[in-house]
């Protein structure tokens, strides 16, 4: 049985997993149930062989307003390092671990360790109406969830210092130029364009897909001969599979593939 949630609601429908962040009224900020639940989601994606592809989304007019400012007020709120190393870090883990291709379908603002998600996501496609703010040091804090290690891979250091220094908000536009988004929509447009995205992903080969996923990791970490290497590596595993040899056959048929996993 799938396990239920309160702070967040999961959909699984033809290979796809959808998690929608539904704490609207708080902007879809991040308070202990949140983030437990985004934790057990992800977890829940990676064990259930029916979903191929995950978008993450949020509900109303915000994607994700970053960490309950109010929760931090309570007299029970750990210390803010241990807090980003037992909730947030392993989120932002779950995610780049992830063996299936992660879409953010970011609908309104994404702020603070609420962009830091959609970074941490392998694809992201943008509302003409979202925004991206890193406002850390608005209220005196360093960035964290990943913030200040994925901008600089997305888009360069100079736009990556720029939006962590300044408390400014970056329209999806803007998002769109320096390659932060790779595709901005209407609004009315952004789920199912989300939604047609991920059911591409969910028809491809998934040991292909987690194998680029994993290639790509290791790419932002190593120098070209390690690699080539590591891809060589990667390409013997994808040639054993059962699903290279019905790509070829596929091909050879003139057919759409049908790939099963094995």
């Amino acid at each position: 049985m799938a396990p239920s949630f309160g702070a967040l609601r999961w959909e699984v429908e033809h290979g796809v997993g959808t998690i929608t962040l539904d704490r609207p009224d708080a902007l879809n900020s991040l308070d202990a149930t949140l983030k437990r639940e985004l934790l057990a989601v992800l977890r829940e994606a990676e064990r259930d062989p029916a979903v191929r592809a995950v978008i993450l989304t949020g509900a109303g007019r915000a994607f994700c307003a970053g960490q309950d400012l109010k929760e931090r007020l309570g007299p029970d709120a750990a210390p803010l390092d241990v807090e980003v190393r037992e909730r947030y870090v392993p989120i932002v883990l779950a995610i780049r671990r992830l063996s299936k291709p992660v879409i953010a379908a970011v609908n309104g603002v994404a702020a603070g360790a609420g962009a830091a998600l959609a970074f941490a996501c392998d694809l992201r496609i943008a509302a003409d109406g979202a925004s991206f703010v890193l406002a850390f040091g608005r209220i005196g804090l360093a960035p964290d969830s990943g913030a200040s290690w994925f901008l600089p891979r997305l888009v360069g250091l100079a736009y990556a210092a720029e939006l962590l220094y300044l408390p400014d908000s970056m329209p999806a536009t803007e998002a769109l130029r320096i390659g932060l988004v790779s595709r901005v929509v209407p609004a009315a447009e952004l789920m199912p364009q989300a939604q047609a995205l991920a059911g591409r992903l969910a028809h491809g080969a998934p040991r292909a897909m987690a194998l680029t996923k994993r290639a790509l990791e290791r790419s932002l970490e190593v120098g070209l001969e390690e690699a080539l290497d590591h891809e060589a590596s990667l390409q013997g595993i994808a040639g054993r599979t059962a699903d290279h040899a019905e790509g070829i056959a596929a091909f050879l048929e003139k057919r759409p593939p049908r790939f099963t996993g094995e």
